[in-house]
This record gives structure tokens, sequence and C-alpha cells, in this order.
């Protein structure tokens, strides 16, 4: 059973993906990316992160930014979630080392089947 990260600030959305990500994977969820931050540097490592774009206390495009520029965690895939449907947005977090870019609302089965290629 893989790990996935997952981190949003909204947890009706963390419920909808335990339902369709958590009978074939481990889903660990938190509210923001200071508390993922925390639970990486326990040693924890996830097959994946999935990341919000919006969040308080830190935005997704920081959390990014700190996953790839640690040396543990560069090689983690992440995939970003986000209602800005901005061409520029996305391309950013792309360069910057996103492996994705799924705008909400997204169909659960969907984002099943894009992550399955970094699992």
């Amino acid at each position: 059973m893989k790990k996935i990260l997952f981190v949003d600030d909204k947890p009706a959305i963390g419920k909808v993906l335990s339902v369709y990500l958590g009978q074939e994977n481990e889903l660990i969820y938190f509210e923001n990316p200071v508390q993922a931050i925390n639970w990486l540097n326990e040693g924890n490592e996830p097959a994946l992160i999935i990341s919000d774009i919006r969040m308080p206390q830190m935005s997704g495009s920081e959390f990014l930014a700190y996953l790839k520029e640690n040396a543990l965690f560069k090689d983690i895939p992440v995939v970003m979630l986000s209602s800005e449907e901005s061409s520029t947005e996305r391309i950013r977090l792309l360069e910057a080392g996103a492996e994705d870019y799924i705008l909400k609302p997204f169909n659960p089965m969907e984002l099943k089947a894009r992550i399955k290629k970094f699992l």
C-alpha cells in the first residue's frame, strides 16, 4: 500500500479523496503545509503528495518550493490542485517541479487515473 500525503484546508475534499484513493493507498491528510512538513521531517516518506494551492499559513506554491529545494523530498512527485484556471499559474508550478496541475472541482476518478502513473 502506497502512502499519499494530501494537504488541503477543506476537510470535505480530504473525505472525498479517502473514499476514492483510500482503498488502494494509505491517505495521510493535513489541513495545512506546516503540519505536513512536520510529518515529513519526522522521517515519513510518501510515494506522492497532492496539495491545494490556496491555503492559510503557507501557500501550496511555497510548500512545493520547500519540497523541491530539500534533498530529502525533491524526488517525491507533487500534484497541485487549484480552483484557479490560470495558465500562467499552471506553467509556473509545472516549471517549479509539480508533476501535474488539476483544476477544482475535479472528477475523483480522473484524479485517481492521473496519479496512478506517479505511483
